[in-house]
């Protein structure tokens, strides 16, 4: 019992203020807290803290002030708790003011010392896509670059996570394209940066042994995702776009118009390694698509040939010559199990063996073997 009284005690909320109240502040706290106090007053009067600069630039100087005071009076962790307490007894409208987001705010500040003379990319996105840039990324260009396509594209949170999980910034503009042959110099450096190498459809439920017409199926099943992974400005026109040519019919995989290169895009689907003739069969396509849908205003057709994998040599030779815009890129179904999984789930004998001995059929010539042991 008077453990449990014991016990009871501590978790009394009366107790835990009085502990805090024990804590022996530095002399300079008062103060210090006082100017944070009406930092935070001048910048809700000069503009409301949901906008969003003016918020990360007040979270900016909190954590340069309190990274100065970590390094002159070497204040500790109950410190940031108590400030964290105070600030949000001042301020109980603001929930920003919790001892993990100081934290992030002295990061933030350590991160970006000369925030608000010139790297004014991660004061333009939301605190929390700042929080991810910290603890995903460890190099700035990297997080300028993320910072700035979340800008320009309006990601979410979530797709800011999924993009740089799936590796955007060392794959966007590295397919191998003949552009800077086919097409004007403006258009060439867009539709270069819209591509890709390899595309990542770990989305789909499907094998790498699936059909051609399986892949397609799949994609156009899982539209929202195919359309997050292939950027901003693709639009779906449809699938198996049926052309007549020459009295013979013709079929298209996937056909999308693209809204910033004000072209159609015609994807052919591989689920091979690339080889020559590609090439030769979607020049044909975009032909025919210059020809038959493309209407004043429109820049020329451009082509992607998916392939499960390409040999880049190969790539160049069979573009070398051809005049219309083509790219070719891999995609990869699904990325490879973390290393501290590898080994760690059973095999597919072992699942086999497993299932066997749970089977009700193997029960019963369990049951029944052991019925004529004990009758020997």
């Amino acid at each position: 019992m008077a453990l449990k009284k014991k016990s009871l005690l501590r978790k009394s909320p009366i107790v835990q203020q009085a502990a805090a109240q024990l804590l022996v502040l530095p002399i300079s706290y008062d103060k210090f807290l006082a100017e944070l106090k009406n930092q935070i007053r001048e910048a809700q009067v000069k503009a409301s803290l949901s906008v969003n600069r003016e918020l990360v630039i007040l979270y900016w100087n909190i954590g340069k002030q309190i990274l100065a005071r970590q390094k002159i009076e070497r204040w500790g962790t109950k410190i940031i708790d108590r400030l964290s307490s105070d600030l949000s007894k001042a301020f109980p409208e603001i929930h920003g003011f919790s001892s993990t987001n100081l934290k992030y705010m002295r990061r933030f500040a350590e991160t970006y010392p000369n925030l608000p003379f010139g790297q004014q990319l991660v004061d333009q996105i939301p605190w929390g896509h700042n929080i991810i840039l910290l603890e995903k990324l460890n190099i700035d260009t990297e997080r300028f670059w993320y910072a700035a396509q979340a800008i320009q594209n309006g990601w979410s949170r979530n797709v800011l996570v999924h993009q740089i999980e799936s590796g955007l910034y060392n794959r966007q503009g590295k397919a191998v394209t003949n552009f800077s042959k086919t097409l004007p110099a403006t258009q060439s450096d867009l539709a270069q940066q819209l591509l890709k190498d390899p595309y990542t459809f770990d989305f789909l439920s499907i094998t790498e042994k699936a059909s051609e017409r399986d892949l397609e199926k799949s994609l156009v099943e899982h539209l929202k995702e195919f359309l997050l992974e292939l950027g901003v400005g693709f639009a779906f026109v449809g699938q198996q776009y049926h052309m007549e040519i020459g009295g013979k019919d013709y079929y298209i995989d996937l056909l999308f118009y693209h809204t910033r290169l004000h072209c159609y895009v015609v994807i052919d689907l591989k689920v091979s390694e690339f080889q020559p003739e590609f090439a030769g069969k979607m020049n044909f396509y975009l032909s025919a698509i210059d020809d038959i849908l493309c209407q004043s205003g429109d820049q020329p057709s451009i082509g992607i040939i998916l392939c499960k994998s390409r040999n880049k040599m190969i790539v160049e030779y069979a573009l070398r010559n051809t005049n219309k815009p083509i790219g070719v890129a891999a995609y990869r179904m699904t990325t490879s199990l973390p290393k501290n999984l590898r080994g760690s789930l059973p095999t597919i004998e072992e699942l086999k063996t497993e299932l066997t001995k749970t089977s009700p059929k193997n029960k019963k010539v369990t049951k029944r073997n052991r019925i004529n042991k004990c009758q020997r």
